[in-house]
């Protein structure tokens, strides 16, 4: 199914060089089957079945990944992945998409950057909302789940009980249910000793890594509040094409339907919050209120553009909320998709000696009694990295997941938009157990999806105050 292909989620860090100082030199292939060998049967990354793939086939020890999900973000984890700077032996072997276009640029883009580690014949193209199916039912080792969110948990617990590792996007899910899901298969991952990564490249760059570490450290005290947003002008839209099905074209919309991509405050903002939980020693909110609405991107303001009023979809333009944690501090949350105004995706930690503020694709600053005391350059790109620790793992027989905290931000992000949908205070332990699932009754292209159009095109959205959200 298509991945992200927004202004920010382009495929990034393909320039870059496959290995860095601060990270182990790549594993060889002799190396990777090695320690293979030696990992005992209690404390092995893999699952003996999974494992036994990867050193198959006369020890050629080729770990062989399968792509799902074809858009911008899922072409570059597939590159990120083959170019990883720990074990040179990965081949991409198989790749499923929603839509056959996408599947065919990634799969030239791909090529291009890493033509000799592509290995995907007509065969092993699978295209439909079942492609992820038929791939896992391919020889893979590995799984890159980079479809829209509002697929994740049905196809990671597929992945898991396949026997794959994951590297899974973010965010994890759209709604409790699907919550609820991720957590109950990644129990399962973790017993059949399985890797699951998650696309929080946040939590590999160093700038991050090392201003976090002082936080946690004491270096600002005790800390007051928080602050984080994740602010921009928006993303794509793709005009309605002729004798689409309504499924097919909020498929290829995704970004503007709750149901796949639950809002922008879970699909982008998703990254601060897990950066406020973290700094807050993976603790979550126990309770979120806030505001938001439509007031930019309107079926008006999209019809005035040419575009149709269908082009904004039923998402929210602006978030705005105040979260609690179990300490009673307090983070402030704020993002928006609005055209002019300003811009930023960051996140800020205050405290009684001082402050952090780490501008998300920029500098980290540590600011003590007023004085910057130090500030750390952005380093290689995280959505690199994460895949060089994935492969590090996975060739050192070290148990990897990240599943478990990614979760926890995503039901985060998902509680916040639960606030701003009703306007009403959530607590955490009434949206976790929310029975309000958003998926469509089937997943067919002839299926009506959840969001329903109104008789001029638009679609209805969230009105706070009258909207049930969980």
């Amino acid at each position: 199914m298509s991945g992200k292909s927004s202004i920010f989620y382009f495929p990034v860090g393909l320039q870059e060089g496959a290995k860095d100082a601060h990270h182990a030199a790549p594993a060889t292939r002799r190396q990777f089957i090695k320690q293979a060998a030696l990992t005992s049967a209690g404390t092995a990354i893999a699952s003996p079945l999974a494992l036994s793939r990867m050193v198959h086939a006369a020890g050629s020890g080729t770990v062989r990944i399968g792509l799902v999900g074809a858009g911008g973000r899922g072409t570059g984890a597939a590159i990120n992945a083959l170019q990883n700077a720990a074990y040179p032996e990965v081949k991409l072997v198989a790749m499923a998409d929603a839509f056959a276009e996408p599947l065919q640029r990634s799969l030239q883009a791909i090529q291009t950057h890493c033509p000799q580690k592509v290995d995907v014949p007509p065969d092993r193209q699978f295209v439909g909302l079942d492609a992820y199916e038929k791939l896992l039912a391919c020889e893979v080792d590995m799984v890159l789940l980079c479809s829209p969110p509002g697929f994740r948990p049905m196809q990671f617990e597929a992945a898991v009980k396949a026997g794959k590792h994951v590297f899974m996007e973010k965010p994890v899910a759209v709604d409790a249910p699907g919550y609820r899901r991720i957590v109950a298969a990644n129990a399962l991952a973790k017993e059949k000793k399985l890797a699951v990564a998650v696309g929080h490249h946040l939590r590999h760059e160093t700038k991050h890594q090392q201003i976090i570490k002082r936080i946690h450290d004491g270096a600002i005290g005790q800390i007051q509040y928080l602050r984080a947003y994740f602010n921009s002008g928006g993303v794509w839209f793709r005009p309605r094409k002729k004798d689409q099905t309504e499924m097919q074209f909020q498929v290829s919309n995704w970004y503007y339907f709750v149901w796949l991509s639950g809002d922008h405050i879970v699909e982008q903002h998703v990254h601060d919050l897990d950066v406020m939980n973290w700094i807050m020693q993976e603790a979550h909110p126990v309770e979120a209120q806030g505001m938001g609405g439509r007031q930019v991107r309107t079926p008006e303001w999209a019809e005035s553009q040419g575009m149709g009023r269908s082009a904004v979809g039923e998402i929210f333009d602006h978030h705005a909320v105040e979260f609690t944690y179990p300490d009673g501090v307090k983070m402030f949350s704020f993002c928006r998709h609005q055209p002019g105004t300003w811009m930023s995706f960051s996140e800020h930690a205050h405290g009684t000696k001082g402050f952090a503020s780490i501008e998300g694709h920029g500098t980290a600053q540590l600011w003590i009694d007023g004085k910057k005391v130090h500030q750390w350059q952005r380093d290689k790109d995280g959505h690199q990295v994460e895949m060089d620790d994935l492969f590090a793992a996975l060739a050192a027989g070290r148990e990897y997941n990240e599943a478990d905290w990614a979760a926890n931000a995503t039901m985060t992000a998902i509680l916040g938009r639960m606030a701003t949908y009703s306007g009403q205070v959530v607590r955490w332990d009434d949206a976790v157990q929310s029975q309000l699932d958003l998926s469509p009754p089937a997943y067919s292209w002839e299926a009506p999806p959840p969001a329903k159009p109104l008789p001029d095109g638009s679609y209805p959205c969230a009105t706070p105050g009258v909207t049930k959200a969980w």
